[in-house]
């Protein structure tokens, strides 16, 4: 869907945002008839709070946005975005009460409110519209939201009409629209192409594996982007059970998150040299399905013996990664809807991350912060890597007794980057359970717009 500013209007409505701890220095300020209607309404400035004030003759003054005060709003994001859902249609300008480094987080929020999937059901659209604030990056902020929306429908489109060749298409459309050259390597070809454990994990659904390879930019530093593409996820021959399969459609989050970053540095034109590769399979039952206690050889040598045929994501990966870690990129970032244990650890809201690099975290945080996109850094323990050691391979793909599951398949990851100085590798989450301001439920981005401002800097 396009996200786009309302056109510039001398008819615009002016909003202004009150702290509920200034309300009463506010309402002293105004009209006796504004003081009576903002009382009459209960408007306490409680955080989402909405009013339109009428002026004597009935067409609206001006509006009035909940900011709630200094505690609310740490316990939320996007604040001015839960009043926008609720104002009547017309054109809104931000008057009063956001300060200008909080304006272009407002303005972004209210952008990706009015974000719906509307493939199959017509939604009700947010009549509310807001003037772009003046002085802040317009280009840049509708590229972050219309990126964000890119990575919703993707993630939100069901495996029937999102399967393989339609995400490839998907990666296609994305490639054209911005001058990228796209590459794809499709089903026994992958075997061909020494990508031996994307063909393994795809090869018992309908639909072929297949790894998408992408690049953009011809000046910067070196940037590679993997994301996991798992279409749908049954968990093999270790099926999964109905309540855990539900939401499988969400399992190429990943993919996602990396082509939604990939449209935010291509649209606003960062000096980067960018690849992207996302192996895309379907793990699916049949009588060619991988088996537990099978061992495969990964395309960089390494051999891996197979506990559980559900912690498939890690496997396509480590192929993709393999490939990324050749060309020596200065940095690759993988992100992957990839382990139960990172929800368990902290929640659907965070996106928990893995790098040595501290200057990576620390720009990372800092951007996560500016851009309303928070992040929580897991670490890559040594002691652990022997939980990922079995004994008649090189590696496990699903260690034996649940004990920090996100770190292991992150250990495991990273043993398929060893030329490449700086890697960054992300659990995501991918799904917003509960709609909040400026996150429809459904399908929702993490930490892609931290990681497009960290890499302004960090990269």
């Amino acid at each position: 869907m396009s996200v786009q500013f309302a056109a510039a209007t001398t008819n615009s409505i002016p909003i202004h945002a009150i702290d509920q701890d200034d309300l009463e220095n506010w309402t002293a300020k105004q009209t006796p008839m504004t003081q009576t209607w903002v009382a009459s309404n209960a408007f306490s400035g409680g955080l989402h709070q909405a009013l339109v004030v009428p002026s004597p003759d009935g067409s609206p003054l001006m509006a009035l946005a909940g900011y709630g005060n200094a505690k609310a709003r740490k316990r939320s994001r996007f604040h001015l975005a839960g009043a926008a859902g609720k104002l009547p249609e017309g054109a809104y300008h931000i008057a009063s009460g956001i300060s200008e480094a909080e304006l272009p987080q407002e303005a972004l929020g209210w952008l990706l409110n009015s974000y719906r999937f509307d493939r199959y059901k017509s939604a009700s659209v947010m009549k509310a519209q807001l003037i772009a604030p003046a002085g802040v990056d317009t280009d840049e902020i509708i590229a972050l939201a219309q990126s964000e929306a890119l990575t919703r429908d993707l993630i939100n489109t069901p495996a029937s009409d999102m399967g393989p060749p339609q995400l490839e298409k998907a990666a296609r459309t994305l490639a054209q629209e911005f001058g990228a050259a796209i590459e794809v390597t499709v089903g026994e070809d992958l075997l061909t192409r020494n990508f031996p454990m994307i063909h393994t994990v795809g090869r018992a659904a309908d639909r072929a594996p297949r790894l998408i390879d992408m690049r953009w930019g011809d000046d910067g530093p070196t940037l590679t982007l993997v994301g996991k593409g798992v279409c749908f996820d049954t968990g093999g021959l270790n099926i999964k059970p109905g309540g855990s399969m539900g939401l499988m459609k969400k399992d190429m989050g990943g993919s996602a998150a990396v082509l939604g970053l990939a449209r935010m540095i291509m649209a606003t034109e960062q000096t980067i040299q960018l690849r992207v590769l996302i192996p895309v399979v379907e793990n699916s039952i049949s009588a060619n399905a991988f088996r537990p206690q099978d061992i495969l050889i990964s395309r960089k040598g390494l051999s891996v013996e197979i506990n559980n045929t559900d912690a498939e994501g890690r496997l396509v990966l480590a192929d993709a990664l393999a490939l990324a870690d050749e060309e020596k990129p200065d940095l690759i970032i993988s992100m992957a809807t990839l382990t139960g244990a990172a929800r368990v650890a902290v929640g659907p809201d965070l996106a928990p991350y893995f790098t040595d690099d501290p200057k990576l975290a620390s720009a990372l945080e800092a951007a996560a912060e500016t851009h309303a996109d928070p992040v929580w850094r897991l670490p890559f323990h040594e002691p652990y890597e022997a939980m990922i050691e079995p004994g008649i391979a090189d590696l496990d793909n699903a260690p034996k007794g649940g004990f920090a599951g996100c770190i292991t398949a992150a250990l495991f990851l990273r043993r398929f980057v060893t030329e490449t100085p700086r890697y960054m590798h992300f659990d995501i989450y991918g799904w917003q359970p509960n709609a909040a301001p400026a996150r429809a439920k459904g399908g929702v981005g993490q930490a892609t717009r931290a990681l497009f401002e960290m890499l302004k800097t960090a990269l």
